[in-house]
């Protein structure tokens, strides 16, 4: 008796499962020999899509920490310097003189101040009236703007007078609103005082912001004339008259149009708020060698472990970034950081660069911290130092930040585009194995229908097979 056919291996794979299945002798299980069909037509190109997603997917990640690491660390040294003692600060001995804040740049060294006299502005107190909603006649009211000094008055030629329209009618309420709406540099407002309404009008600060008021006024509206003013026939109006700041510093005589003064020397701004004629106050910078000193150390740390992240992922075996331009780029950028200037305004001599501070590349593509030479810079150029240490278009942190901006871009060679070309290939793949997939499914309904078709035919012929047999056997039993 002959042995009942058996399958040549135990593989799981879809060609020896079809041929278990068509050895079995005992029927065809349709929809898995269906699937097993479908899937063994199609199962390659589905893996090597899988694999190259996979891989794809890997490249997004790692450049995508990468650019993560680069953007950390630009914004801790931005709030570092921002919260920190890093940078040069000024302060005073005398608080109630001025107070002192960083001008564009950073300063040095000790300067004496002393004030002799603050910017004011002009202030005029106009005659009183029952009410502010008393009318003032109408007209046109003229301002003419210069310097008022010793009764007189001098017009600055390369200022317009300005013209302001009072309608008949008009009150007092109604020429403070005029003159504010005009944008003249002139202020108004109406004092409700023991005398009754005053219309009381400011000026800016400095000495050729003096001004004087002349009166147009319409046949009918003469009382708008009370409201002209000059020197010459003041009567008590002018309250203050408009002066410029003057001050010394380092006994060099100093005027300024306004009581803040930006940048007199480099890296100091004033606002002066007293006079101290004869009691010079001392300005001086702070020293922020020690807050720099471990910036340093922490920036050569971090730089490191970005530098060690980037060598793994550019490993030419391994690396998922192995011939990533945008990862090429950074380790070019991070390469030359050391000895870049960042300092483009430093003056000869001065630090400008991060090697400066102390920050050296070694043999092997990483950071070390030259502490000798640190120290050397801060004990030499301590405000010089801490001027790299701004928040200024010049310095560590827009150096640091340029470089995480770059990697973050989505244009140009940069890790921002290599994740937005990789992410795109990703979803192209992801569509590709989609299709794939569809078409192994209409594959497989259509083998469906064709074996099942197969198997009606087989089911009869096989009924028709047992029928003869059965005959056959009928007649053999009767010859015998």
């Amino acid at each position: 008796m002959a042995s009942a056919p058996t399958s040549s291996t135990s593989s799981s794979s879809a060609t020896a499962q079809i041929i278990s299945s068509l050895g079995a002798g005992s029927g065809i299980n349709i929809a898995q020999l269906s699937e097993q069909l479908a899937a063994a037509q199609f199962a390659p190109r589905i893996d090597q899509l899988s694999a190259k997603s996979e891989k794809v997917a890997l490249q997004i990640s790692s450049a995508s920490n990468l650019r993560s690491l680069m953007t950390t660390l630009s914004s801790s040294i931005g709030t570092l310097i921002r919260t920190g003692d890093l940078a040069v600060k000024p302060a005073i001995t005398n608080a109630s003189v001025a107070t002192v804040s960083k001008g564009t740049l950073s300063g040095s060294g000790t300067y004496s101040l002393e004030v002799t006299s603050l910017a004011n502005a002009q202030r005029l107190v106009m005659p009183a009236v029952p009410a502010a909603t008393s009318t003032v006649g109408s007209g046109t009211l003229t301002l003419r703007f210069g310097t008022v000094a010793s009764g007189g008055f001098t017009a600055d030629a390369a200022r317009d007078p300005v013209d302001i329209a009072v309608p008949a009618g008009a009150t007092l309420a109604d020429v403070a609103r005029a003159i504010n709406t005009a944008g003249a540099g002139v202020s108004a407002y109406v004092a409700n005082g023991a005398s009754g309404a005053q219309l009381v009008l400011k000026g800016a600060e400095g000495a050729t912001s003096g001004f004087v008021i002349e009166t147009t006024p319409d046949v009918g509206g003469e009382d708008l004339a009370a409201l002209d003013w000059s020197p010459a026939t003041d009567a008590g109006q002018l309250r203050a008259t408009a002066t410029n700041a003057a001050f010394k510093l380092d006994g060099v005589d100093y005027t300024a149009t306004k009581n803040t003064v930006n940048d007199v020397v480099t890296g100091l701004n004033l606002k002066l708020t007293a006079t101290n004629v004869g009691n010079p106050a001392t300005i001086s910078f702070s020293d922020p060698s020690s807050g720099i000193s471990t910036a340093m150390n922490d920036l050569t740390e971090a730089l490191n472990q970005i530098m060690g992240q980037l060598k793994d992922a550019m490993n030419k075996d391994t690396g998922e970034l192995n011939n990533d331009p945008g990862a090429r780029a950074l380790r070019s950028a991070l390469a030359s950081l050391a000895g870049q200037r960042i300092m483009i305004n430093a003056a000869p001599g001065d630090p400008a660069t991060l090697a400066d501070l102390g920050l050296k590349t070694e043999r092997d593509g990483t950071f070390g911290l030259d502490s000798a030479r640190l120290a050397r810079t801060l004990r030499e150029q301590p405000q010089q130092a801490g001027a790299m240490w701004t928040t200024g278009i010049f310095g560590v942190m827009s150096t640091i930040d340029r470089i995480a901006r770059n990697a973050s871009s989505i244009t140009g060679i940069s890790l921002g585009s290599s994740i937005t070309r990789n992410t795109a290939l990703r979803k192209t793949l992801a569509d590709r194995s989609s299709a794939l997939a569809e078409k192994q499914e209409t594959l497989r309904q259509q083998m469906i229908n064709r074996f099942a078709a197969m198997d009606t035919r087989v089911s009869g012929s096989q009924s028709t097979l047992s029928f003869l047999k059965a005959q056959i056997a009928a007649w053999n039993s009767s010859d015998n």
